[in-house]
């Protein structure tokens, strides 16, 4: 396996640069298109202008859920629970967020060392005008395993993270979420509860928007990751190879991979989750080829074989296998790494805002386009694009396309 030099994936962000709110109008965002190494500025509300008619967009649908938690100790104390992954009775996040008993997740603990082993924290919220204790206990200090407790009649978990939490705002904006965070940081098309961070390339998407793609006959495939905390961490090793990707859940609905199978148009994912999403698919396909039935994408699994089959021959593999087993919606879990060097099986453009430098997001831009990702992070700088995940939007183009 060959190194990264992350030096190679760096620029400098002024402050002033990153987008601390959102405009008032979602989709009066700005948009670069990149395409044949020639850049313009346009206005994200015109993107339908700038895509083919027989192109489908392919969305992730996850939700945002408000997954800080603030209890407070008897002494006054406030201890912060950031919900990670849920670990019992289900790892499921779907699952796990319609439970109505106790459940236990892995988690970030602020204020950690002073909550003690043996203390039960509480906290009473209303839910649907009922009043609902809910518990919080130590299951295992070391892991950050956490475990919830409640009682109330049909109160699943997930009314107790809406009704308690509070959104998870990327650390870079350092500041507190408000109430125009609560619609604003999720898309329009959110659905499935379980994300700590938003697809933020979809933020900029209306109605209005949809309504103009349908008119041009472009498509939209929906699928689901739920996008962990893993998604800020910086790059801290020397060789980016070496950098622990975090297992996020993914969701694909069988119509969706026949829709994808059929598709003899572009294929543009809305976001870096949509293109790891797709890219995950067509390793699980390559597995099921060689009689591995797993759905968990390992970090370096396209740099370590050396068989490719076709996109067409791996999704039907899935096809094939989903029918044998009756089965209508896959679930799985990915980490996969893209970094310069990747051969992509999906992507013909790729929608997304602008991201942190020396960051993994960063890598799998540049293996898209190439070394122009810094002619179009240059022009971006140099005029006014807002950045990060209330910033700006950009449309970037295979080189081949």
């Amino acid at each position: 396996m060959n190194s990264v030099d992350l030096s190679k994936y760096t620029y400098n962000l002024p402050d002033e640069k990153i987008a601390k709110h959102p405009l008032e109008k979602r989709d009066e965002a700005k948009l670069l298109i990149y395409q044949s190494g020639k850049i313009s500025t346009e206005i994200f509300k015109n993107i339908p202008e700038n895509i083919p008619h027989d192109s489908t967009l392919v969305f992730n649908n996850t939700k945002v859920i408000p997954a800080r938690l603030l209890f407070r100790r008897e002494t006054g104390a406030i201890i912060e629970i950031f919900l990670l992954q849920p670990y019992e009775p289900t790892a499921v996040i779907d699952d796990a967020m319609t439970l109505t008993g106790p459940v236990s997740w892995l988690c970030m603990i602020g204020n950690a060392r002073k909550w003690k082993d043996e203390e039960i924290l509480k906290r009473e919220i209303v839910v649907d005008g009922e009043s609902v204790t809910i518990e919080a206990s130590w299951v295992n200090r070391d892991q950050k395993l956490v475990q919830f407790d409640w009682k109330g009649e049909n109160v699943h978990f997930a009314d107790l993270v809406k009704n308690m939490g509070q959104v998870p705002l990327p650390p870079y904006l350092n500041r507190d979420a408000t109430e125009e965070d609560v619609p604003r940081y999720q898309t329009v098309y959110a659905k499935k509860d379980g994300a700590v961070a938003a697809p933020t390339a979809g933020l900029h998407f209306t109605n209005q928007v949809f309504d103009e793609l349908l008119q041009k006959g472009i498509s939209k495939e929906f699928i689901t990751l739920h996008v962990g905390a893993g998604t800020f961490s910086p790059i801290k090793v020397d060789n980016p190879v070496d950098h622990p990707m975090h297992k996020e859940q993914i969701l694909f609905k069988k119509e969706v991979i026949e829709s994808l199978l059929n598709n003899n148009g572009k294929i543009i994912p809305v976001g870096t989750t949509s293109m790891r999403s797709l890219e995950s698919l067509y390793w699980y396909g390559t597995k099921i080829l060689e009689g591995q039935t797993d759905f968990f994408i390992p970090k370096l699994i396209a740099y370590e074989k050396s068989q490719h089959p076709s996109r067409k021959d791996s999704l039907r593999a899935i096809l094939d296998y989903m029918e044998k087993n009756n089965l209508e919606v896959i679930h799985g879990e990915t980490e996969i790494f893209i970094f310069p060097g990747y051969k992509f099986h999906f992507a013909d453009g790729l929608i997304t805002n602008f991201h942190q430098p020396d960051s993994t997001l960063i890598l799998l831009v540049a293996a898209f386009i190439g070394e122009d990702w810094k002619k179009v992070y240059n022009y971006a700088l140099e005029n006014n694009f807002r950045f990060l995940s209330y910033g700006d939007s950009s449309l970037l183009w295979r080189k081949d396309q």
